[in-house]
């Protein structure tokens, strides 16, 4: 029973629940949940001044480049805070696609 609620999301659970998982995890040689770390060496940056400082450019300029949807999938945005995948964002910026004809 206790492995199941391990899969559930804390804001779903009862209190009943919830005071399970706390008595069963302080116990000795209770079993834990696994616990999945990314080993991949990827590099981030933050905000606007970060995508600026990545592309060599203006805050007004970033924000322009973020906002044309040319980075997106490098792009995740959670309210006000920008996480960039730095790699993926170069590999996009460098793509060339449209243009004049």
């Amino acid at each position: 029973m206790i492995e199941k609620l391990y899969d559930k999301p804390l804001w779903q659970m009862t209190g009943e629940e919830l005071f399970t998982i706390v008595q069963a995890a302080s116990k000795p040689g209770a079993p834990q949940p696994d616990v999945v770390i990314d080993t991949t060496n990827k590099k981030y940056v933050f905000g606007l001044k970060g995508l600026a400082d990545l592309l060599g450019c203006c805050k007004t300029t970033a924000l322009r480049i973020k906002n044309e949807g040319k980075l997106a999938p490098a792009i995740k945005q959670y309210g006000r805070k920008i996480v960039i995948d730095a790699e993926m964002a170069l590999e996009l910026f460098g793509r060339k696609t449209g243009g004049r004809k």
